[in-house]
C-alpha cells in the first residue's frame, strides 16, 4: 500500500524565531576534520589522514536547548504536579506509547483572532464541520493562524489558544494527544495578560494547560505543515524522545496517509 508521509515538526534551527529570546537553543557543530582529538582518544595517534578516505573522524553537534525548544509533547508533569483529580502527574519518560500513535483529526481555526481562547462549543463547532466524531485517543491537531508565521517576529503572539473548556471536551472523550502550530496550546501570553489586567482573574494563566490537573493529557507545540493535512483519514505518529522525569521531550511527529 503507497502511503504518503507529511512532516510536521519544525527544523530545531538556532536562526528561526520559535522561542523567546532568554529559551533559544543553541547548537556548535564540529566538521570530520575538528573531532580528531576525540578520535585519539579511542586510537591514539591515529591522524586525520590515517582515517579511511583521510578527511578526519565525524562530524557533531552540540546542544544546549530546552526540552519545549522546537517540536515536542508535554507531558502532564510540566502542567501541573498532579492529575486525574489528585494523582502524581506522569512524566514524559512514562507517557503510555499507545496514545502516541492514534488517528488524527485536524482542525481549522485559522479564522479566529490572535489571542482568541476557544470554548467548548467552538470546538465542538469544528469537529462537526471537519464531519468527525471523537473517539477514545484520537490525536486532535489545532491549525491556527500561527502556522503561517513561523519564523517571523511576531510568531510568539500569533494564534488562538484552547481554552479549560475545550480541552475538557476532547479529554473527557477520551482523547490523551492534542497539538498546535501555536507556540502554546493556550493563548499567547500577551493577549492573556492583557485579560488579567482588565479582569484580575489569574485562573486564566495556562487555562487549557492546568485542564491536566483534572484530566491528564499530552499536548504537542510548535507543529508545523497542518495546512497540508485532510481533516481526517491519516495516522498521526508522535513518539517523544525519553528524558527522564522529563516536563517534555523532543518528537519527530508525522502524519500518515493512505494514499
Amino acid at each position: 500500500m503507497k502511503r504518503t508521509f507529511i512532516d510536521l515538526s519544525i527544523t530545531l534551527d538556532p536562526d528561526v524565531i520559535t522561542d523567546p529570546p532568554f529559551m533559544r537553543p543553541s547548537i556548535a557543530y564540529q566538521t570530520h576534520d575538528q573531532t580528531v582529538a576525540e578520535l585519539q582518544t579511542f586510537f591514539p595517534g591515529v591522524t586525520a589522514e590515517q582515517v579511511p578516505g583521510g578527511l578526519g573522524f565525524a562530524a557533531s553537534e552540540t546542544l544546549t536547548l530546552s526540552t519545549h525548544n522546537g517540536t515536542h509533547l508535554d507531558a502532564p508533569w510540566h502542567y501541573h504536579p498532579t492529575m486525574n483529580g489528585g494523582e502524581r502527574a506522569i512524566t514524559i519518560d512514562e507517557v503510555p506509547l499507545e496514545w502516541c500513535f492514534q488517528p488524527g483529526v485536524k482542525l481549522d481555526m485559522r479564522h479566529f483572532p490572535d489571542g482568541h481562547v476557544v470554548t467548548a462549543d467552538e470546538m465542538a463547532a469544528a469537529l462537526n464541520a471537519a464531519g468527525h466524531t471523537l473517539r477514545p485517543l484520537d490525536i486532535v491537531l489545532i491549525n491556527t493562524a500561527a502556522g503561517a508565521a513561523l519564523g517571523q517576529a511576531d510568531f510568539l503572539a500569533k494564534g488562538c489558544g484552547i481554552g479549560y473548556e475545550a480541552t475538557l471536551y476532547l479529554t473527557s472523550r477520551g482523547v490523551r494527544v492534542t497539538g498546535t502550530d501555536a507556540w502554546s496550546w493556550d493563548a499567547p501570553f500577551g493577549h492573556t495578560a492583557k485579560r488579567i489586567e482588565e479582569t484580575g482573574d489569574t485562573s486564566l494563566i495556562w487555562e487549557g494547560h492546568k485542564a491536566g490537573r483534572d484530566i491528564g493529557y499530552c499536548h504537542m507545540e510548535k507543529l508545523t505543515n497542518l495546512d497540508r493535512l485532510p481533516c481526517n483519514g491519516f495516522m498521526v505518529s508522535c513518539f517523544p524522545a525519553k528524558i527522564k522525569n522529563g516536563s517534555a521531550g523532543w518528537t519527530r511527529a508525522v502524519a500518515i496517509l493512505n494514499d
